[in-house]
Parts: structure tokens; C-alpha cells; sequence
């Protein structure tokens, strides 16, 4: 049985597309799930430039309309994505750089405040993101489903704490968003999450290839890892920021 925190890579998915899928092109393998991972990000770098690039410019008003539509338009690629499966092709590309527009705004808000703040939080992402698929290829870390049901359910507390901070910031009131120590520690916690539901993905996508899904699955499961990666970073980000404020 397959389970993982991530919502987009969650249990039954693989054997419910092998059911619509049909007539078969091919099947899902991991090296494909890489390749289009590696595209996904590529997709994210360059539109991510392109925010940081008029960041540079300081063109402020055109950096928060692009990060704006970074916004909405990951929520809604990403929803599309998750109920519509077989339009991963498409739609996770989209979604990366929809993702990347984001990224690029909210880096450069937090790079004119803290400078060299951002390729702190990339090599931190990517030192994590090689060093777990390191641990769990070597088998470091053992999946195991009581492994599993930990990570889903620390995963859903943080879903409801973002739910209940983004609810009271209508009412003017920020849940640890300073630099004190247990600001600090929850954002540290947070991440640890973050990083492990990596370990998650990677066990998922092993075991859909392993099934047999159909092709376009691979661009799924890339976009399940982008998920991740993107929540990483942005926590890496946040954390890195409450720690350099206190200089």
C-alpha cells in the first residue's frame, strides 16, 4: 500500500490511472520521472529570471503583478493538475512557471533585505533534495508505513496551521512570523517536514513506475516532486530570513 503527505502524490493514484489509461503509449519508468523533473525545473529557473530580472530593473509595480499571477495561477494549475491527471503533459509545465514567476518575486523581496540570502536557501534545497534521495537509495532511510503515517499526519498539523494563520491575518494577527526562538524553532520543524516528504516522493514514484502506470504519469509524479520542492525552498527562505533578522 502506497501512501504519501504530498496531495498531489497521494495513495491509489498510479493503479486509478492504469484504469483510465486505456490503450497504452508506454509506461512509467523513474529515469523518465527525472528527465521531466529536471525539465520542470528548468521551466521554473527561467521564469523565475525573469521576476528577479525586473527585481533588478526595479520595476516593483510589474514584480508584484508577475508574482501575483504566480500566485493564482500555481493555486489553479495545481488544482487542475491533481483532478485532472492525464493533463499533466501540459499542465505541470505551466504550473512550474507559474511557480518560478512566484519564486523569482519572493526571493528578490527577501534578497534586498538580507543579500545573498537566496543562494543560501537554493543550496540548502538541493543539498537536502541529493542528500535524502542519497539516504534513501542507500536505504538510510527505510519507508516503512508507520514512517509514512508520521510524515502524513505532522504534514496535515502544518496544513491546518497555515489554515488557521491565514484565517487570524484577516483579523491582524500573525502566528510567529518574528524572529524569537520558537518563531524560529516551528519554521526549523516545518522544514525537517518539508525535507522528509521528499523522502515520500521519491519511495512513490518508485513504487508507480515499479506498477506500471501509464506514460504521462511521469509528468505527474514530476509535478508531485515540484510540490515539495517548491514548499522547501520557500521554507528554507522563511527560516533563513528569521535567522539572518537577528543579527
Amino acid at each position: 500500500m502506497m501512501r504519501t503527505a504530498n496531495p498531489a502524490l497521494n495513495e491509489g493514484i498510479f493503479s486509478q490511472a492504469r484504469l483510465s489509461a486505456g490503450i497504452k503509449t508506454g509506461t512509467m519508468t523513474v529515469q523518465g520521472t527525472v528527465n521531466k523533473t529536471f525539465l520542470l525545473l528548468l521551466t521554473l529557473l527561467i521564469t523565475a529570471s525573469i521576476t528577479w530580472f525586473q527585481y533588478i530593473a526595479q520595476n516593483t509595480g510589474l514584480v508584484a503583478a508577475l508574482t501575483m499571477v504566480g500566485v493564482i495561477g500555481g493555486i489553479g494549475l495545481g488544482i487542475a493538475t491533481v483532478l485532472k491527471k492525464e493533463w499533466a503533459p501540459v499542465t505541470a509545465p505551466l504550473y512550474a512557471a507559474a511557480q518560478g514567476l512566484l519564486l523569482g518575486g519572493f526571493s528578490s523581496m527577501l534578497e534586498a533585505q538580507f543579500p545573498g540570502i537566496v543562494i543560501q536557501a537554493v543550496g540548502l534545497t538541493f543539498g537536502t533534495l541529493f542528500c535524502l534521495l542519497g539516504a534513501y537509495k542507500s536505504e538510510m532511510i527505510k519507508v516503512t508505513e508507520n514512517f509514512k503515517l508520521g510524515i502524513f499526519a505532522a504534514t496535515g498539523g502544518i496544513a491546518v496551521f497555515y489554515l488557521v494563520s491565514f484565517v487570524l491575518s484577516f483579523f491582524g494577527v500573525s502566528l510567529f512570523t518574528d524572529n524569537s526562538p520558537l518563531s524560529i524553532g516551528i519554521s526549523l520543524v516545518i522544514v525537517v517536514i518539508a525535507a522528509l516528504n521528499l523522502v515520500l516522493d521519491f519511495d512513490f514514484i518508485e513504487n508507480g513506475a515499479k506498477s506500471g502506470a501509464p506514460k504521462y504519469m511521469e509528468w505527474y509524479a514530476a509535478f508531485g516532486l515540484m510540490v515539495t520542492l517548491v514548499w522547501l525552498y520557500i521554507e528554507i527562505l522563511r527560516l533563513l530570513a528569521k535567522l539572518r533578522s537577528r543579527d
